[in-house]
């Protein structure tokens, strides 16, 4: 895989899932590092699409901080590789990435990989609420039949979203001064 295909956020979230592993002493760089990581993404799309999938976020934020406190730890390395899982489920995302016609690797691809995982990653997702269905519909929301053409097209998503006030929302929810 090409790191140069991946999206500008999906290679942040590699960037710090792979000091997530060195911080916590693990020799490789897991799924379930890549996928913390997209969650601690403040303006990622991968929590926002986990939530409107239903997925319990805060839950499979602890069950991941659990599950890479049991990873294997090497003390005195400094050299972190990317793990076989995360290799597989990396060549997963690529292939539908392909499947959709997108020139480039978005992560919303990656958590589709992860949601036919079977390894500790898929499990722990699964346990939380995710599954395929709910998630292609989100991603078919968020993404309204576009595919990603450019590096930067997570950013612009749902602009409307992150750079507007919703009144009517507010109004609706009785958040809104009469």
């Amino acid at each position: 895989m090409r790191l140069d295909k991946l999206t500008t956020r999906f290679q942040e979230a590699l960037a710090d899932a792979q000091s997530l592993a060195l911080g916590n002493d693990n020799q490789y760089i897991e799924p379930q590092h890549l996928l913390r990581a997209l969650l601690a993404q403040d303006d990622g799309a991968a929590r926002a699409l986990l939530a409107r999938a239903g997925v319990n976020v805060p839950g499979l934020q602890t069950a991941l901080d659990a599950a890479i406190k049991r990873l294997p730890q090497v003390q005195g390395t400094s050299e972190v590789q990317i793990g076989r899982d995360l290799v597989n489920l990396l060549n997963a995302t690529e292939k539908e990435a392909i499947k959709r016609g997108d020139q480039f690797i978005a992560s919303e691809l990656f958590l589709l990989a992860v949601a036919d995982d079977k390894g500790d990653a898929g499990r722990i997702s699964r346990e939380n609420g995710l599954n395929r269905k709910s998630l292609e519909s989100a991603i078919q929301a968020v993404r309204g039949g576009d595919s990603v053409n450019s590096a930067e097209a997570e950013g612009q998503r749902e602009a409307l979203k992150k750079y507007t006030i919703d009144l009517t929302e507010r109004a609706r929810i009785g958040k809104l001064d009469p």
